[in-house]
């Protein structure tokens, strides 16, 4: 979960004391329509890519192809829970001038994706990009890749583990997840207990939380798609504990890169980026 002012978590935290009957999924979600920055801004070739979802809602991406004279793989990334693609195109940025496409998308309620972003539309969303992906002759015959950052690293573990399990096509060559939680109901439970308007209904507000798309429980199926969790000690947002439980859970092969960084701030630093992309170059 991305860092947000303070006071907005707590009025989340109210309201969602005040949703019983509809849940709290409410909590995951901080998405505005603004637009930090673009593409071509960074002297990336970029394309706006619209897709329909199969609940009648429109997505918007960006397709950032290689720009080296090379193609390594193409790298699916899927953001934190907070604004849009726009303010998280600096984590994904400096790839294509690594040899390597990205695709991102916005949920659903985020950017120009219209809809309301909810926990079930969200997971929804972000299989209906790697389809797309999947089916895209511009990535196809080279590795694709999975960059999940908090929310979308929690995300990114629902989705790779099913798409593994299921025995999707084409098969994921690799997965990143960056400072993701180990769990929906976990963390909104750890949110709820910080404060002591919410600490008594910790446990019957995170319940009303679904809990069939955990990255906990399906993190072990994300094998054998090589796996790289990233997590820092310093994560004020998302604690230490979360990434070490995933690697637990995690079956071979698999990594754990330990940082020390704010959170989800892995790609401001080049040596963090160095490890990934030994990472990624190894698979």
């Amino acid at each position: 979960m991305e860092a947000r002012p303070t006071y907005l978590s707590l009025t989340l935290l109210l309201l969602c004391g005040c949703s019983l009957l509809t849940g709290c999924s409410g909590l995951f979600f901080y998405p505005d329509q603004a637009v930090y920055l673009t593409p071509d801004r960074l002297n990336l070739t970029y394309e706006d890519v619209y897709l329909d979802t199969a609940d009648g809602e429109t997505l918007h991406g960006w397709w950032l192809p290689s720009n080296n004279g090379t193609t390594k793989g193409t790298v699916y990334y899927l953001h934190g829970n907070a604004q849009n693609i726009s303010s998280h195109i600096l984590n994904v940025a400096w790839l294509p001038e690594r040899g390597y496409n990205v695709f991102m998308i916005d949920y659903r309620g985020f950017g120009s994706s219209t809809g309301v972003p909810d926990l079930e539309g969200a997971l929804h969303d972000a299989e209906t990009g790697l389809r797309w992906l999947a089916a895209n002759p511009d990535a196809s015959g080279s590795p694709i890749m999975l960059l999940g950052q908090s929310l979308g690293g929690a995300l990114g573990a629902a989705l790779a583990g099913k798409w593994t399990e299921t025995q999707a096509r084409p098969a994921l060559d690799a997965v990143v997840l960056d400072a993701a939680f180990s769990g929906f109901r976990t963390i909104a439970q750890e949110k709820l207990d910080s404060f002591w308007l919410t600490w008594a209904l910790q446990v019957p507000l995170s319940w009303t939380i679904p809990d069939d798309h955990e990255a906990l429980d399906l993190i072990a199926a994300v094998a054998p798609t090589p796996l790289l969790i990233i997590h820092s000690t310093r994560d004020a947002i998302v604690p230490f504990h979360h990434g070490t439980t995933l690697f637990t859970k995690a079956q071979q092969p698999k990594q754990f890169l330990q940082t020390d960084t704010p959170h989800a701030a892995t790609f401001v630093y080049p040596e963090y980026r160095e490890e990934v992309i030994e990472f990624l170059e190894a698979e």
